[in-house]
Parts: structure tokens; sequence; C-alpha cells
């Protein structure tokens, strides 16, 4: 790491897709070397090569591809002072990572590992220094996007914690907050809209077509500015809103149950690449899609860049 300005040290990033890949190029971009320790090298290094191009081309600047190695396999002895697990939400693979790595690195590290949905103490469970065992979370494309959720318990140390997030937003263009508990809110806040959506989709109020059009065209709007909280007081403020929720909150979803459309989905492993999913696609419709989704993140990103969350009224409005 380079906390207090020390030399940036390699991270060692231990994941897969396209996430793991997309932290590799936000650490890069950050001048930081990186070690990629994934399964499929091939994967990795085509999709690295993109993410070259397109920040060469969205910004005129990459990063340096001599400061990555990808690997298939972890060392027998690892030195880092910082390892990125990403993995999916799966507790015995995650917690083998963890001892994996313990065993392989100086008890100093910190080895921050994304989840969702597991308590960070079960992660810590059986750890030899649960202390470094941390909750990081991103979102994908971590190289053109602010989130980043930490999350540290009791058991953390938590002025490496602090020194973390410092560094996150000094270095790595990260606008980064602490979770001090078990879970992160992001998922969550997540969570709590699908389950509505899926209420609404499932009793015949609304179709998907127009549940995403009424996440894009409102929120969708306005969150890359303001967030919720922000929001409410530029539309009239708490007083306004209360007298709404005062109404409408008994009438939200509290199912607990995963509707069967959505189910029947779940069930199709990797369903957008087979042109199935939630919506129907057509041959070639992925890369359209994910092309146009990796322009629109440099995009929007220049725009937030233009309007900062600490966004003073003393300043002059940006030309956009």
């Amino acid at each position: 790491m380079a906390l207090n300005g020390v030399k940036k040290e390699t991270v060692l990033i231990a994941g897969e897709g396209k996430l793991a890949f997309s932290i590799a190029a936000c650490l890069l971009q950050s001048e930081y070397p990186v070690v990629l320790c994934t399964e499929n090298k091939n994967e990795a290094k085509k999709n690295m090569a993109v993410h070259y191009t397109d920040l060469l081309r969205h910004t005129g600047q990459s990063f340096n591809r001599k400061q990555l190695e990808v690997t298939d396999t972890l060392d027998t002895e690892l030195h880092y002072k910082l390892v990125v697990a990403v993995t999916g939400e799966d507790v015995p693979g995650k917690k083998s990572l963890i001892r994996e790595l313990e065993r392989k690195l100086p008890a100093g590290s910190l080895i921050a590992v994304n989840t969702e949905s597991i308590p960070l103490c079960i992660l810590q469970e059986g750890a030899r220094h649960p202390e470094r065992v941390i909750g990081l979370n991103w979102t994908e494309p971590a190289h053109t996007t602010y989130f980043m959720e930490i999350i540290a318990n009791a058991k953390n140390d938590s002025v490496l914690v602090k020194q973390l997030a410092n560094e996150a937003k000094t270095y790595w263009g990260k606008d980064p907050y602490i979770i001090s508990g078990e879970l992160g809110i992001r998922a969550k806040m997540m969570a709590a809209m699908t389950r509505e959506a899926f209420y609404l989709v499932e009793k015949g109020y609304a179709s998907i077509e127009d549940i995403d059009r009424a996440c894009r065209n409102d929120p969708g709007y306005y969150l890359p500015f303001a967030g919720n909280f922000r929001y409410i007081d530029l539309m009239g403020g708490a007083g306004a809103y209360g007298r709404v929720m005062k109404d409408l909150n008994p009438e939200l979803s509290k199912s607990g149950k995963v509707p069967e459309f959505f189910t029947n989905a779940a069930q199709k492993p990797d369903g957008f690449k087979r042109n199935t999913g939630l919506y129907e696609y057509q041959e070639g419709d992925m890369e359209k899609w994910e092309e146009t989704f990796r322009e629109f993140s440099y995009r929007i990103k220049q725009v937030m860049d233009k309007y900062p969350f600490a966004y003073s009224v003393q300043q002059k409005p940006a030309e956009v």
C-alpha cells in the first residue's frame, strides 16, 4: 500500500470475473503494481487489454502494462501488505481463500474480501488474525466509479481501516465510506428496491420494462448528483416526503420470497451470454450492451467529476 505517503507497493488481487479485472485497472491507473491471480489467464489478459485501450481513448492516459502480472497460482510465500479478494457469495469458498492467504502472508497483511450478504464475523471465524480481515465492496467497472464500501467490526484495527479509506480516497479515485458492523448498506438498499420491484411485477402492476423506465428516468437521473437525502431537501424537504411515506410505507412489500419469474431466470447460468435473461436478446447483443455500458461509465463519470459529492453552492456551476 501507500499509507502515509510511503512508496506504492504491489497489491495482490485474487479473484475471477469482470469485477476483479476492473479493480486491477483501477489500481494500475493509480500507478500501483498489481499481481492478478485468476483461474482464467486468457480472459484476464483480454479484459485488461480492453481496459487499457478504453482508458487511453477516453482519458488520453492509461496504465503501465509492465506493472501487471497475471498468474493462476499463488506462490508458497507471499509478501504483500494488501490482498483484495473477489469471490462469489459462498462462505466455504471465501473462508478457504482467507485460510490459504493467511498461511502464506505475513501477520501484518490486510485481507479485504467482498461480501454482500455474509456477515464479516462469519468470515473472520477461524482466522489466525481476524483483525486483519475486512469487508471491501466495489462496483463494476471499478476504475470508472467512485463507489467503495469498507466493512469493519470491533475486531478490526480501526487505525488500519481508516488508513485504507484514506488511501482509497487519496490515490485510487474513490469516495469511500466505512460501515462499523457486519454487513454493508449498498446491498441492503438495492435489495429493498428490488423486492418492491418483484412485488409490482408479480402482482401485475407493472412490467419489467416499466420498472426499469421508472428507475432510470427518475432516481437514475438525480442519484449521480445528490443521493436520496439531498434530493429530498431539493424537492421540498422531509415534511412533504414524510406525509407520502406515512401512507405509502404500509403498502410496500414485506415478502421474504423470490418470485417464480426471477427464480426461473436465475436457473439459467450465464443467461445474458446465452441471449437469455429478464429481457430477450439476439446474437451479438451482449457485446453491444457491454461496449455501450463501458462508454456510458466514462461519460457519466465526467459529469460527476463536474459536480462532486461535496459540491458547494459557493462554487460556480460547471459548464456541461
